[in-house]
């Protein structure tokens, strides 16, 4: 029983610091520097006690998988929390194909803001759209591109900071 409670610990506790550290460096990127230091604190504690079960008994290769898997897990569940707190903003480029006015006009309906440029495609004129909106909205936004221009081109950048604009659910300050 000792030894399953061990390589418990040891799997939880690894899964647990990866976790932490996806959210520490998203934290980071997203200029949360007070906050990532904190999950950085409690990340290399809970590191440290893990790899000192399995330091301390290398010749126990269910150690090394266990720490192996604990790994491998908290890589899964920081990806999953991460996607799940949709913390910031994206920048959505759409170049759609079909029905580009009833596009504009029913995202803006949404309270998207949407940007049109004009640009040249390989067959011609497109009109490209930027919508800057909070990673949390992105499903809503790509569901009425889907809905009406499925083979719409959609390109999602990552915005590192935003200023000003309209943004759906953005207070106004």
């Amino acid at each position: 029983m000792e030894i399953l409670l061990n390589l418990s610990f040891i799997i939880l506790a690894r899964a647990t610091d990866v976790s932490l550290s996806t959210i520490r460096m998203l934290m980071l990127v997203r200029g949360k520097r007070i906050i990532a230091a904190g999950l950085g604190f409690f990340e290399v504690i809970i590191y440290l006690l893990a790899l000192g079960r399995v330091v301390s008994h290398l010749d126990d290769p269910l150690k090394i998988i266990a720490y192996g898997l604990g790994f491998s897990l908290g890589t899964i569940l920081g990806g999953f929390i991460e996607e799940r707190l949709a913390l910031g903003h994206t920048l959505v480029q759409v170049i759609p194909k079909n029905h580009c006015g009833e596009l504009i006009r029913r995202l803006r309906a949404e309270n998207f803001g949407v940007t049109v440029l004009e640009g040249q495609g390989r067959s011609g004129p497109r009109s490209i759209l930027n919508i800057t909106l909070r990673r949390k909205n992105l499903p809503q936004l790509l569901k009425c591109v889907d809905e009406l221009d499925p083979i719409a081109f959609v390109t999602i950048f990552d915005a590192r900071k935003t200023k000003g604009g309209f943004i759906l659910g953005d207070k106004k300050k």
